[in-house]
């Protein structure tokens, strides 16, 4: 099989040049390091790609902007070992709400243009290979803000039956804010279901929570987990934005995300949507999660807040992963919360990157 991952020295893309890599399948990874020109030093994910190189066997880098049209166009043109490619996983993106609003057309650019350009390219030169495009739950806007509530001692939560298991696909996306990193990204979403539905590509939509594992550069703008966890560690200032800290959020391993896409691979749906995420088990604030990284290591951040929340940001969002577990009986969860921030501390430790 042959495997093109974008945004391949990213969080999910470097997890799936291991997954498929690891099943001996040929990966082609295309990544151009824009997250560096994004977040700066600190987003730079050249560490990253180094280690697939040394490490992956079946894997080849290369480095394309997926905004260039015709650089896509002959990508897939040309395929991979002289075949076309069979599976698509197209994890590249701009992905913070603050940067989209100072950077417009460079968001949209990519999370739009850049997933039109991947869907056509595979429309005309690879038909038949399943697409996997990583969407995300800010697509629903901040609709989820308007279920009713109820404030815990460390928490939000729903008050309302409907949704006690989390958001499911049938939230709407429309007529709500979504900041300009949620537009960009719901026009990436229905492209992509639109190329199913339209055109019968084998294309799946995953609206991930909040991703991540130890091989993500986290940043304040994005990486939730990780940059909580790296601040921690070194003890460093860190802002809250609304909320009373009490906002809440379901993590999950890139494993889980990229052995969902593998399970669709297998059978695809075309245009299918998924709210993918942690769950309601994998749900936690951000007081928790400070609280559950002091108890693993005695560390804390210093902690300052902000009455102003982030545009769009979600007072509390868990995934209801019953759709995903009725069509794809054999995935299954692989690390809980706490298993998940042990892991992400061990590898700042291992690295030293507090």
């Amino acid at each position: 099989m042959r495997v093109l991952v974008t945004g391949s020295s990213g969080l999910i893309g470097s997890e799936a040049v291991m997954f498929f890599d690891a099943m001996g399948f040929r990966v082609l990874g295309i990544d151009n390091n824009m997250r560096a020109d994004f977040f700066g030093p600190k987003g730079d994910t050249t560490w990253n790609r180094q280690r697939l190189e040394e490490t992956c066997k079946n894997f080849r880098h290369r480095s394309v902007d997926i905004r260039d049209r015709l650089a896509v166009m002959d990508l897939f043109r040309q395929g991979l070992d002289e075949g076309v490619f069979d599976l698509v996983i197209h994890a590249a993106a701009q992905p913070s709400h603050d940067l989209a609003a100072s950077r417009p057309f460079d968001d949209f650019d990519v999370n739009a243009g850049g997933t039109l350009n991947l869907l056509e390219a595979c429309r005309q030169h690879a038909p038949d290979a399943v697409f996997c495009h990583m969407s995300t739950n800010k697509v629903y806007g901040n609709r989820p803000n308007f279920i009713k509530l109820k404030e815990l001692e460390t928490r939000w939560d729903y008050d309302d039956p409907a949704f006690a298991q989390g958001i499911d696909e049938n939230l709407s996306i429309d007529q709500s804010v979504h900041s300009l990193f949620g537009a960009s990204k719901v026009a990436g979403d229905v492209m992509a279901q639109e190329y199913g539905k339209y055109f019968g590509l084998k294309t799946g939509i995953f609206r991930g929570g909040c991703l991540t594992g130890p091989q993500h550069s986290g940043v304040e703008l994005h990486g939730f987990l990780n940059y909580l966890v790296l601040v921690a560690l070194r003890e460093g200032p860190y802002t809250i934005f609304g909320y009373k800290g009490k906002q809440v959020r379901d993590q999950i391993h890139a494993h889980d995300v990229v052995n969902l896409f593998w399970h669709f691979a297998q059978n695809p749906r075309p245009g299918e949507v998924y709210n993918l995420g942690g769950g309601k088990g994998n749900a936690g604030s951000l007081m928790e999660c400070v609280e559950l990284i002091h108890k693993m290591t005695g560390k804390r951040p210093e902690m300052s807040y902000s009455e102003v929340a982030r545009t769009g940001d979600h007072i509390c969002y868990y995934s209801d992963l019953r759709k995903i577990q009725s069509h794809f009986p054999g995935w299954k969860l692989t690390r809980n919360l706490e298993q998940l921030t042990a892991e992400i501390i061990r590898n700042v430790v291992d690295n030293d990157r507090a």
